[in-house]
């Protein structure tokens, strides 16, 4: 490639000038599979150029002969003209035909190539941490893994079919030219490099600005996805100015964005026009001083003006395929800048957690999420001493037992929490909201590391029991022995078969029967108008307790040791809130269980209780206990009403 690709500052990543050298590695990393397909492909692009090439010095070789006086009138000079006319349509057929062929590979090693990288892709986004996928909407994320990759697909084809294939043959006419006459291919050379000057210099300005359009693209598809998700609250709260507003205005950038770039791109649709208007005037100059001087004959004179015709194709479709790779090049970047987003969380060692009900244990664990991390944990904090005793002077808040709490404190939505909990046993976390009972759960399945303190599992019922750090194991072991349940269950445009084993085909209908029936959820799926085969779509959707039915299914049919249960807060018909309730007793049978508690006859199932407030453990011990105890905080809540207490 024969221009610099540079960058512009993209809301992913650090802004970073790439060489060709990452283009280099990229194509190769794709390409590299397809070798064979790619070394045909290298064979039909050399053969339809070859062809291009050999046809007009048929038609010299004719000129020069057809112009000796010995041949000028005889009847071989009609014999010539008939093989040479015969001979030189052969090979233009045979060069389209090849040209074809090539066009055709081309094609098939570009979309597999894309192909490959869209799902590298899409892969590279699923084990990034929740920590990336909170601050970037899945809209924007769809425009970069399928939009921004469509653009490659322009990339990988014209980068090597069309654009290598027009580029060497303005490189084999410039050769030709020179083998007829040195000062002819070296006028015709000068000016092809200064079109390539200009080109370079255009493209420079250009790429950043095409990066710009792909970038606020991005946002717009990722303010779609964010508006027909929230269709009914938009229109139930009269909020439809408002989103058309600012849909207007993401329009309006684009357009001006867009209109930028094409003014600028004005000069590269100029440059098939300026440049053989003057290797013509070059040519002409030379050419006929040369002809008169008998330097060149007929025929070369004609190859040379030939030639120079043959360029001005291959120079048109460099200026179009050079605006399909100046966008290529710009969402090369924003891929690249993909790429170079890294999880935070990294497997350990291959530890495999024991089978059965898992015992949990926190130790001294803390938590700031990223976007409230202002300082790291140790810094400012006063010595142990001083936080010893209130500091009311200094103006800071003060926590449940009358300690100041520091700035760092004042982040952290976890603060110092400590407790164990046995295998087989029931954890209900009642707490008001932001009081970290989510953020636990979302620590036990790793979505995150805790900033201090560790959290493990494992088998702990006995003396030998081993328990295991989350971070010296990996996370799909931690995902297949940990299962959770939330308010919002994910439904697919699928079967019900397809939602309740998640696409794993291995997952036969009789375990699936099985698992229905030992939840006792046969009647619900009787009632399914196609059993196992009904799709969940626009026809057919489920209502908030049939999703929470199918989801319980989905965690029984995994099998984990440790259940994570966080209840729909909204009540459900009393039929679907009795199969509820089975299902979940069912479900919680051998397993240790966390429960994020909101109604108050789910805390009437649990063993233990546990009360946060401003990310602390206020109260933990047995709900018997506590329950009977007049100076618990779990006590005042029965007596108050727990779901108006910890709404």
């Amino acid at each position: 490639m024969f221009f610099t690709m540079s960058t512009m500052k993209q809301p992913m990543g650090n802004k970073r000038d790439l060489s060709i050298r990452h283009y280099w590695v990229l194509l190769v990393r794709y390409m590299r599979p397809q070798k064979g397909r790619v070394a045909l492909l290298a064979g039909l692009i050399l053969g339809s150029i070859t062809l291009q090439l050999i046809n007009p010095q048929l038609v010299r070789r004719f000129l020069d002969a057809a112009g000796t006086a010995e041949t000028a009138v005889s009847g071989r000079s009609l014999q010539e003209l008939t093989l040479t006319a015969v001979l030189f349509t052969s090979i233009a057929i045979i060069a389209q035909l090849v040209l074809l062929a090539g066009t055709y590979v081309g094609e098939v090693v570009a979309w597999t190539a894309t192909n490959n990288l869209r799902a590298d892709l899409a892969l590279h986004c699923l084990k990034l941490d929740m920590s990336f996928h909170k601050t970037h909407k899945p809209g924007e994320l769809i425009e970069r893994v399928d939009g921004d990759v469509n653009q490659l697909a322009t990339f990988f084809s014209q980068l090597i079919i069309q654009l290598g294939s027009n580029l060497l043959l303005v490189f084999g006419v410039l050769v030709l030219l020179w083998r007829e006459d040195w000062r002819v291919g070296a006028s015709v050379t000068a000016v092809a490099l200064l079109g390539l000057v200009v080109l370079n210099l255009l493209n420079h300005h250009l790429v950043p600005r095409w990066q710009a359009v792909r970038a606020l693209e991005a946002d717009l598809f990722g303010y779609l996805e964010e508006w027909l998700t929230g269709t009914e609250e938009i229109q139930t709260n009269r909020a439809a100015p408002y989103i058309m507003r600012r849909l207007y205005e993401l329009m309006r950038r684009r357009w001006r964005l867009t209109q930028s770039a094409m003014q600028l791109n004005l000069w590269v649709i100029g440059l098939p026009i300026i440049l053989p208007a003057l290797a013509y005037v070059v040519a002409y100059l030379w050419g006929d001083r040369l002809f008169r001087s008998s330097a060149l004959t007929v025929g070369s004179v004609y190859l040379i003006f030939y030639y120079i015709d043959v360029m001005r194709g291959p120079l048109w479709a460099i200026q179009r395929q050079v605006q399909d790779l100046q966008r290529a090049a710009a969402s090369l970047n924003r891929i690249t800048d993909l790429f170079a987003e890294q999880p935070t969380i990294h497997d350990g060692r291959s530890a495999v957690l024991s089978d059965g009900p898992l015992a949990v244990q926190f130790a001294g664990v803390s938590f700031i999420y990223d976007d409230d991390l202002r300082e790291p944990l140790s810094v400012n904090r006063e010595p142990a001493s001083a936080r010893n005793t209130p500091n009311i002077e200094h103006g800071l808040p003060i926590t449940d037992n009358g300690l100041p709490i520091t700035d760092d404190e004042t982040h952290a939505v976890l603060k110092n929490i400590t407790f164990t909990l046995q295998p087989g046993h029931t954890l209900g976390l009642l707490g008001r909201t932001g009081s970290g009972k989510t953020t636990i759960s979302r620590l036990l399945l790793r979505f995150y590391d805790p900033t201090e303190g560790a959290i493990k599992l494992g088998n702990g019922r006995t003396a030998n029991g081993r328990l295991t750090d989350l971070r010296h194991t990996t996370q799909s072991e931690i995902r297949r022995r940990v299962g959770m349940v939330t308010q919002d269950v994910e439904l697919f445009h699928a079967s019900v078969r397809d939602n309740l084993t998640l696409f794993d085909e291995s997952v036969d209908d009789g375990r699936l029967l099985t698992a229905l029936d030992e939840l006792g959820l046969n009647g619900w799926l009787a009632a399914l108008p196609d059993g196992l085969d009904t799709r969940l779509d626009a026809n057919k959707s489920l209502s908030a307790g049939e999703a929470q039915l199918l989801a319980l299914a989905r965690v029984f049919l995994a099998d984990p040791g440790l259940v994570i249960l966080d209840e729909a807060s909204s009540r459900l018909d009393p039929v679907t809130e009795a199969l509820l309730e089975q299902a979940i007793d069912k479900l919680l049978t051998g397993r240790t269980a966390v429960i994020i508690a909101h109604r108050l006859h789910t805390v009437q199932r649990v063993d233990e209780i546990m009360v946060l407030s401003n990310g602390r453990i206020l109260e933990h011990g047995p709900r018997t206990q506590l329950a009977t105890d007049p100076h618990s905080q779990f006590y005042s809540l029965l007596q108050t009403g727990l779901e108006e207490a910890i709404a």
